[in-house]
């Protein structure tokens, strides 16, 4: 492929709808907010996107979500596909109006859980196919499979099908995936039919500069929507995985949203929004939660720990949230202890209100030209490098 041509190739299917403005950028570092317009609403960027799989943010409803700040929540196509089928979504008037949630929606291809969860998959230049994890069911996914799936779902932004590359993986190895996930985008790209959802490109290539650069410059050829930077957070060091985001970020168009998959630490997000990222999710905050773990101000709490028996003080008191609001440590613990899933909706979202509080109160820092002095603070207070 020749990579040194970057002029841009238009496509006719871009989402009319569909567009980032930058309305400022940090001073010290290349942090930016801006407005994200989509055919549901205008959001603001940067932003941490709740993950709804199943067509849910696991315990937690719409008007819950619509409280605590979520603007841009994601739902999967591998799953949906499995069930309830995405011919049933599309039924019900599509994903929106089929789990009830008004603000704009992003749907994964489904290339990370087919790779992560799915049996026995078998990778040709076609497609993939691999067997179901829920009963081992025979299916075949292609990028032109995906796209309709994707345009049956109806979400407002939709993602390429690509191959996640785990994690060590060989240059060779890297090199021809790589090449391959380009390949597919163009014949997603092209299988695309809806101009009212958005379309993003993936940048693979593992940890190699050479080939983030390869491909990033031929996916900003095909003129995405937005690009996503893909295959990080799935083992690799916490430096590998700034590496693979500064290899690709520098050749990303600077109008375009730039999206890092399944990022949801504190200090990932917020070193990410340093780099110029501007949407990032992950299952991460109602995973850790449903298992006794919380975010707060000033660290990581274990609500399993006995020293909270008898603790009758909010879980965070600086956060705002329904469950700080209303519900002490003691009581937290008690329902955890006792499996009732009230604890796990009130963990939940606390999590969840906690990350988007946390993005908010980047994008006021960022306004203010103090980002840095922001991230610092807050990793400080936290006290933990790892980040959740």
């Amino acid at each position: 492929m020749e990579n040194e041509n970057l002029e841009i190739i238009k496509n006719n299917k871009r989402c009319k709808d569909f567009y980032l403005e930058i309305t400022h950028e940090d001073k010290e570092t290349h942090a930016r907010v801006g407005l994200l317009h989509t055919p549901h609403g205008v959001f603001e960027t940067p932003m941490f996107m709740p993950v709804g799989t199943l067509a849910t943010v696991k315990t937690l409803s719409p008007e819950e979500l619509y409280d605590m700040g979520a603007q841009v929540i994601l739902a999967n196509t591998y799953h949906l596909h499995l069930r309830p089928g995405e011919d049933i979504v599309a039924k019900a008037g599509g994903v929106h109006k089929f789990m009830n949630y008004k603000n704009a929606m992003l749907t994964d291809s489904g290339g990370f859980q087919v790779f992560s969860l799915a049996k026995k998959r078998d990778i040709k230049e076609e497609g993939v196919t691999f067997k179901s994890h829920l009963n081992g069911d025979k299916i075949f996914f292609s990028p032109e499979i995906v796209i309709g799936i994707e345009e049956k779902i109806g979400a407002d932004i939709i993602m390429s099908f690509d191959e996640c590359i785990p994690y060590p993986s060989s240059y060779e190895y890297v090199k021809n995936s790589t090449l391959r996930t380009i390949r597919w985008a163009k014949r997603g790209l092209d299988a695309k039919t809806r101009t009212d959802q958005a379309l993003f490109g993936i940048v693979q290539g593992g940890e190699f500069e050479d080939l983030r650069e390869m491909c990033a410059k031929e996916l900003v050829k095909m003129d995405f929507d937005g690009y996503s930077i893909g295959g990080t957070s799935i083992g690799e060091p916490k430096d590998v995985c700034y590496k693979m985001i500064d290899y690709a970020i520098k050749y990303l168009p600077y109008d375009k949203p730039r999206y890092l998959m399944g990022v949801g630490s504190l200090d990932y997000i917020l070193g990410a929004i340093e780099k110029g990222v501007d949407m990032m999710d992950c299952v991460l905050p109602t995973r850790i939660a449903r298992h006794g773990t919380l975010m707060t101000h000033n660290g990581r709490i274990n609500i399993k720990n006995t020293k909270y028996k008898e603790d009758f003080t909010p879980l965070d008191p600086e956060c705002n949230c329904y469950t700080c609001r209303n519900y002490t440590r003691a009581y937290l613990r008690h329902l955890y202890v006792a499996d009732e899933t009230f604890g796990k909706r009130l963990l939940s979202l606390h999590n969840t209100a906690f990350l988007l509080e946390i993005t908010k109160g980047a994008r006021e820092a960022i306004k203010e030209n103090r980002f840095k002095e922001y991230k610092e603070e807050v990793l400080r207070k936290y006290g933990d490098a790892r980040g959740f």
